[in-house]
């Protein structure tokens, strides 16, 4: 009977999801058909079937393409084409304003539909080469002084590189790798912290994305669980970047000592982690600074929104990733519904403070749109 009962529940979520993603698929490409090709702006007879043929095509082909999750050429393609059809999107809506200014000028159509077209699709080209090429460049240092007015002067000045979300995946990346790796050790950080969502897909196919990380200099490595870890053998990875020399907080502290000063880094597995299935995985900051001395506490969290918990347990300073900065503008008004902070230094309490890297890499679609990657360095002050 609980066979039974539980497969009319299944079958209605996938038609809910499968009709959701018809429903998005669709607006996606014909919001940005009907601004380039609109049957105002009068094109010669077979341009607007074909390209009606073409779009059909591409929508389905990304769905296709999307489905077959063991293939990185098929995750390829299709993160390519949904970081496209996004801005594609976005541009025309915003397009549609000139189109209406231009209406209110009394510009007839079909100049007005052909003038908006052409300049919709320059900017189409335009922004998605300009999103290839910030997405797929070194990241860029950002510098931030972050004052922890616990902080011993014994540990004034102390450096912190933060890199996260490299999310080496579908894309061989080691080049890449190999060049933020060199960028972080001209820092000169004495500590540098990965703060997850370290690849998509296991630690046994993107080793070599993932080795160039086992050559940071710094003389303090701490890595901690992302989100995407837990789709692809979360312990795996803790593993192999134990194996680089990285010290993986995994629900655990560190104490730095310089003299009778203390400083605690503390990490914690992601929040995904209690429904993962992974055993002994959970995201458990109470187990994380069991022992820890009275002393700041600089604690590595994936996720923003742990900063409530962080507060809570008069965490100092939070570091945390997974924003990606909204990656491709404007996504970051969506994912700021959900976290309480997109990017940048943030204050949650006359003690705990919180940064949110915009990431050093980035997830699906090979593209970032006014949200730059970042490696991070923090200097720590004690005021």
């Amino acid at each position: 009977m609980t066979t039974t009962a539980t497969r009319p529940r299944i079958t209605v979520r996938r038609v809910v999801f499968t009709l959701v993603l018809l429903t998005v698929t669709t607006l996606l490409f014909w919001v940005p058909f009907e601004g380039l090709f609109a049957a105002s702006a009068e094109w010669p007879d077979p341009v607007r079937p074909i390209a009606a043929v073409v779009f059909a095509g591409a929508a389905i082909a990304m769905i296709v393409l999307f489905t077959q999750r063991g293939s990185d050429r098929a995750a390829r393609i299709s993160q390519f084409l949904l970081g496209f059809v996004w801005i594609a999107f976005v541009w025309t809506l915003i397009a549609d304003l000139v189109r209406l200014g231009l209406a209110l000028g009394g510009v007839e159509n079909p100049f007005r539909s052909r003038f908006v077209a052409v300049l919709l699709a320059v900017l189409i080209v335009a922004i998605t080469a300009y999103g290839v090429f910030e997405a797929m460049r070194v990241p860029r240092i950002k510098r931030q002084d972050v004052t922890i007015p616990r902080l011993d002067p014994a540990f004034d000045g102390l450096t912190v590189a933060v890199i996260t979300d490299t999310h080496y995946g579908a894309i061989n990346r080691a080049k890449w790798s190999r060049g933020m790796v060199d960028a972080v050790n001209e820092l000169n950080a004495d500590v540098a912290v990965h703060v997850g969502d370290i690849a998509d897909g296991t630690a046994q196919q993107r080793l070599e994305q993932a080795t160039p990380l086992g050559d940071v200099t710094t003389e303090h490595r701490f890595y901690i669980t992302g989100n995407h870890e837990y789709y692809s053998n979360a312990q795996g990875w803790i593993d192999l970047m134990t194996r680089l020399g990285w010290k993986a907080l995994h629900n655990e502290h560190v104490t730095l000592e310089r003299g009778d000063a203390r400083l605690v880094f503390a990490g914690i597995d992601d929040i995904t982690a209690d429904h993962s299935g992974e055993p002994g995985h959970s995201a458990d900051l109470a187990r994380a600074l069991t022992g820890a001395p009275d002393a700041p506490v600089v604690l590595l969290a994936h996720q923003p929104s742990e900063i409530k918990k962080a507060v809570e347990a008069g965490v100092d300073l939070q570091l945390s990733g997974h924003t990606h900065g909204g990656q491709i503008w404007p996504f970051h008004y969506l994912v700021r519904l959900q976290q309480p902070v997109v990017a940048g230094l943030s204050r949650h309490s006359d003690r705990t403070q919180l940064y949110t890297s915009r990431g050093s890499g980035f997830w699906g679609p090979p593209m970032r749109v006014f949200a730059p990657s970042e490696i991070t360095l923090l200097t720590l002050r004690s005021r």
